[in-house]
């Protein structure tokens, strides 16, 4: 009798529904034949995508190119801490300090150097067309070593000499042709403010929002080109610490010591005082975190119409679906599958432009554009999340598909 059962077929067992996984890969490849099918469309819904992820780009670009090129200059300075007036907002338009504070600095412990800096705004006579550009103006002291800029190491002992500078090679080209004049015929003069000066050398700086370009000054010649600016006054104050001083010890004890006319940040925080002046106290920041929001919305205006055409042009078969069994939750994993395949496909020559995009703008106006991986990866996140929305407004369409109609 048991070897009769052994022989009994066994009973047959109902078909398991596929998983999450298997349902999720379905979906997606019925998505793609779908979006194949209509090739046109297929081809409007890349270029939507592909335009909204440009523009994405362009704009975030353009804002850390703001961020960048404004704190280049606290970068290349090779100090620990800082001293600036409280009432500066920003680095081009500085408010002076007492230049005596540079020097009670010193008697703080951990403290082993402390450096005057000069920033002011001066007019340039272009030397070959003799036009008139307003340009920075960077003065320090040559042999503190505060500054650290591609170049200077090569003029330095140059810019000792009574009446010279160094030209930014990276300023604007609306001041002229000051590099190619200088590697043809040597230092020659170019005034600045109304004093005659000798360009000696170049250095590599860049210009940003607040400045066309840069001349780099000793600080006697600063005092010499901006003559109405006493002595007494200083706009920036780098500080070095011994090796082995702790810095936020060392910057506790400045502001203790030091009279409250003065702030102590360190380089991090000077950097972001400069950074929170153009994002928060200028509309510039908005308007390029503005222009994301709205290139997003666009594409996510193309998408879901293109969707909810799919979906229109498909109500029958998607009904023949959910006859056959097919829930919502799936069919909608349909459309948010073709949303993804959207964003994917728009993706990629999006990025690829904009970083042609990034090299020929750069060029053009001399700012810090390139193209990051972490930006890549944000911008393909909110590629996602916008066909993401966009599907899933779609799948509001798919309530239409009733498989009672279809008889």
């Amino acid at each position: 009798m048991n070897a009769l059962t052994d022989l009994r077929p066994a009973a047959r067992q109902a078909p398991r529904p596929p998983g999450l996984g298997a349902s999720t890969r379905l979906a997606i490849r019925l998505a793609w034949r779908q979006l194949r099918s209509e090739k046109a469309r297929l081809a409007s819904a890349i270029a939507g995508v592909m335009f909204a992820c440009m523009l994405v780009f362009m704009q975030l670009g353009f804002r850390s190119a703001l961020f960048e090129s404004a704190t280049t200059l606290i970068g290349a300075m090779r100090a620990d801490l800082f001293l600036m007036s409280p009432m500066t907002l920003a680095s081009f338009r500085p408010e002076p300090i007492p230049r005596v504070r540079v020097s009670q600095a010193l008697a703080v412990e951990g403290v082993a150097a402390a450096a005057p800096v000069y920033l002011a705004q001066s007019s340039f006579r272009n030397p070959d067309t003799g036009t008139r550009r307003t340009i920075q103006l960077i003065g320090f002291d040559v042999e503190a070593g505060v500054l650290d800029l591609p170049g200077l190491a090569s003029v330095r002992e140059a810019l000792k000499q009574p009446d010279s500078f160094a030209f930014d090679a990276r300023s604007r080209p609306e001041f002229g042709p000051v590099t190619a004049m200088l590697a043809a015929r040597g230092p020659f003069p170019v005034q600045i403010g109304n004093r005659d000066l000798r360009v000696v050398g170049t250095v590599e700086l860049g210009s940003s929002f607040g400045a066309d370009g840069n001349a780099v000054v000793s600080e006697v010649n600063f005092r010499r080109i901006v003559s109405a600016r006493r002595a007494a006054l200083v706009d920036l104050a780098a500080i070095r610490l011994r090796p082995g001083a702790d810095l936020l010890v060392a910057q506790a004890a400045l502001r203790a010591f030091l009279p409250p006319d003065v702030a102590v940040l360190t380089q991090a925080e000077l950097r972001a005082h400069e950074r929170r002046y153009w994002e928060e106290a200028t509309p510039i920041g908005f308007i390029f975190s503005f222009g994301s929001l709205m290139g997003l919305i666009v594409g996510m205006v193309i998408v879901y119409q293109i969707l909810f055409s799919d979906i229109a042009g498909h109500l029958k078969e998607y009904a023949t679906l959910k006859a056959m069994g097919y829930s919502n939750g799936h069919l909608s994993r349909v459309v948010l599958g073709a949303a993804g395949i959207l964003a994917l496909l728009g993706f990629l020559p999006g990025m690829v432009i904009a970083s042609i995009l990034y090299g020929v703008v750069a060029d053009a106006t001399f700012l810090p554009l390139n193209m990051t991986a972490e930006r890549a990866m944000w911008v393909l996140l909110m590629i996602f999340a916008m066909c993401a929305v966009a599907g899933l407004l779609a799948t509001r369409k798919l309530r239409d598909a009733d498989p009672a109609d279809m008889f």
